[in-house]
């Protein structure tokens, strides 16, 4: 599965990834709206056997071809998790 990587300017290390390069039909305006001007940050080819640094390749792929895209946010951090309470 062919996949191409934007990220915004609005948003540090937020991802957002579709099928086509600058194909942004399926995306929700509001996402993009949130995210501002996308670059380009890469095009690959997705396979199960692909590992990627941050998501789950076989995460991603579903929700390409059910959604049309995917949204990677930044992982969470210690302090993240602590200032929402979720570790004591």
């Amino acid at each position: 599965m062919q996949c191409a990587i934007y990220k915004g300017n609005k948003k540090t290390d937020h991802y957002l990834y579709v099928e086509n390069e600058d194909d942004f039909s399926r995306v929700p305006p509001a996402l993009l709206d949130m995210l501002g001007h996308l670059e380009l940050v890469i095009s690959l080819e997705l396979s199960a056997k692909r590992q990627l640094a941050q998501a789950d390749v076989n995460n991603v792929m579903r929700q390409l071809a059910e959604q049309g895209y995917y949204f990677q946010m930044p992982p969470k951090t210690g302090e993240d998790l602590l200032n929402q309470g979720s570790i004591n």
